[in-house]
């Protein structure tokens, strides 16, 4: 029995090997579950976009767990320091974040041994002496030593409150603590060890040149008697038959629990527990007996206790449900939410050059007073020449020609052109004008890659640019911030311009070939940044909005298709946004 019990408690402390080689697959909490993962996806996806204000209950797993532990019974007789042993199943299920209902059932063995002998005619008035009629056959016993053997069924229904998961410092925890307490009933076995085959013990013996107020002799006492008894346990321990029982033999007895216990989580499908239970019920004659001595007559029913561990699996696949309700943290989402909106950029109308664009979109914040800007700031040079509008003094020179120092092109002393002259030109031109597009620009948040309905007016332009010049090709450029490692940056990047392209071919039937996928990671930002962090009261992190962002640019001959860079998963997306984003991908790195 004790090699049992030693594998079986190396079995669940080796579980926490596992902790170093799984990943948590929902370690920020409820932050990024799927719709599909909640009771009503359409609510939660109403509330992510700002419709609704209550997210939907997770879809969460059940627990099943199996327990090996130590029970004993205070009552009459003193239990034995090793007891017995108890092992036991439970099913558990999450009503919301901090309650749950646990169906349990246990089966538990212990006995006792009383190193103080008790007088016989303290004996003749318990019931199991009386039921069993043995006062004739311990008649000439002075005193006998009580001891007893009892295994106890249980089954009961508890209600468990979660102490553990109500956090505002971070997403999750790894630590429960429960208080649970419960109905149910007992169905106890108890049997005693009176007589040595058909002979009467020599019960004298035990206590024989011993103090029996000693406690280094009480333990030599129940060593003695340890030795002098068989295993025979050959009487029925005595029934109560006036308290309320179930049975015709009084056997079924109803009963309360209570207990405390601790779980640390193992990974997001195993954890272990303690705990330590108390058992209740109106029976005084677990242990066999009911009166200590004529003097004292004790309480009037017994308790048992069980400390157990136990090793505890939650049931069912993480791409439909959540890990149980009690391991997620319910503020995560909104703690979540608000860190977001304080990352937002603020809108700072300055713009020091005073081109009409803003410092914060601003690519040439010291444009010379007056010079003609495009949307980003940069100094307009309408015909390509070298010479900036504001000091050209032909802004729209003819194409084909070279210009002077002035911009003015230098026409040939004849003003006719031939047909093959005039081709060519208007070639140029055209693909000057086609290359120098404008193309919005999608933004997103903070390691998200799915594209927000805000730009769905953008896209639908992009779209209609495709749709009316059929030859055009595009290049979708991803970018990010400056937080994260920099291979973590470009594949957030690369899956935040695959999730663009993905949504165009799917909403407007554009050819994929017509695309090209290019990343810059952290490079090339918009608005400049400073590395230290996650300080969200930081102007350039909170700017830093702007720099998560895909562009549009004309493809030019020297463009090419990028690879998907090297490096771990990045990024979280939402279902149906496009194929790239279909997945929540549970990565805690820092990508952004």
């Amino acid at each position: 029995m004790n090699r049992i019990i030693y594998f079986a408690i190396t079995m669940l402390f080796s579980s926490f090997g596992l902790m170093a080689q799984n990943t948590s697959a929902s370690g920020m909490g409820n932050i990024g579950i799927e719709d599909n993962r909640t009771v009503d996806p359409e609510q939660n996806a109403k509330w992510r976009s700002g419709e609704y204000p209550y997210s939907s209950k997770p879809f969460d797993m059940w627990e099943i767990g199996v327990s090996l532990g130590h029970p004993f019974i205070v009552g009459d007789v003193e239990a034995d320091y090793f007891s017995g042993l108890g092992y036991g199943l439970h099913l558990r299920k999450a009503l919301n974040y901090n309650i749950s209902i646990k169906a349990s059932f246990s089966q538990l063995h212990t006995k006792g041994l009383d190193a103080r002998a008790s007088s016989i005619s303290v004996m003749e008035v318990e019931k199991t002496i009386r039921q069993n009629n043995l006062s004739s056959r311990l008649a000439g016993v002075e005193s006998i030593h009580r001891n007893y053997k009892t295994t106890v069924t249980t089954g009961a229904i508890e209600v468990a409150l979660n102490l553990g998961n109500i956090l505002f410092h971070k997403p999750s925890t790894n630590w429960n603590f429960n208080l649970t307490g419960g109905m149910g009933f007992e169905i106890p076995k108890t049997k005693v060890n009176l007589f040595d085959g058909n002979a009467n013990y020599d019960w004298a013996s035990v206590s024989e040149g011993l103090n029996l107020t000693s406690r280094d002799d009480r333990k030599i006492a129940r060593e003695r008697l340890a030795d002098l008894l068989d295993d025979s346990y050959e009487t029925e321990g005595g029934v109560e038959k006036t308290i309320r029982a179930l049975g015709d033999e009084k056997s079924v007895y109803p009963m309360f629990t209570a207990s405390v216990g601790v779980t640390r989580k193992i990974n997001d499908r195993f954890n272990i527990g303690l705990s330590h239970q108390a058992i209740f019920a109106d029976n005084d004659l677990l242990d066999g007996f009911e009166f200590r001595s004529a003097a004292d007559r004790s309480n009037n029913f017994d308790l048992i206790y069980h400390t157990a561990l136990s090793l505890n699996v939650n049931l069912g696949s993480f791409e439909k449900r959540t890990e149980p309700l009690y391991w997620l943290n319910p503020f995560a989402p909104m703690l979540h939410d608000l860190a977001e909106v304080k990352s937002r950029p603020q809108l700072d109308l300055t713009d020091t050059d005073g081109d009409g664009v803003i410092d914060m979109l601003d690519q040439e914040p010291d444009t010379p007073p007056n010079a003609p800007v495009d949307v980003r700031g940069v100094v307009l040079d309408s015909d390509k020449d070298g010479i900036a509008d504001y000091m050209d003094k032909e802004p729209f020179s003819t194409p084909g020609f070279d210009v002077d120092s002035d911009g003015v092109a230098q026409m040939p002393d004849n003003n006719y052109l031939t047909e093959d002259e005039i081709n060519s030109l208007v070639n140029n031109k055209m693909d000057n004008i086609k290359t120098e597009w404008f193309l919005p620009m999608v933004n997103f948040d903070l390691n998200k890659y799915y594209v927000k309905p805000e730009f769905y007016g953008s896209l639908h332009h992009v779209a209609t640019v495709m749709k009316n010049h059929p030859s055009l090709e595009i290049v979708v450029k991803g970018h990010t911030d400056n937080r994260g490692d920099v291979q973590y940056n470009e594949v957030l990047s690369y899956k935040r311009a695959s999730a663009v392209i993905d949504y165009l071919v799917e909403r407007y039937d554009l050819p994929r070939e017509r695309f090209m996928i290019q990343y810059g990671g952290e490079t090339n930002s918009l608005i400049p940044e400073l590395k230290d962090g996650y300080d969200l009261d930081k102007k350039e992190e909170m700017q830093a909005y702007l720099n998560r962002r895909v562009e549009f640019y004309v493809a030019t001959p020297e463009d090419k298709e990028m690879e998907r860079p090297e490096g771990p998963d990045a990024g979280e997306g939402t279902p149906g946004s496009s194929k790239s984003g279909s997945k929540y991908s549970g990565n805690k790195n820092s990508g952004y």
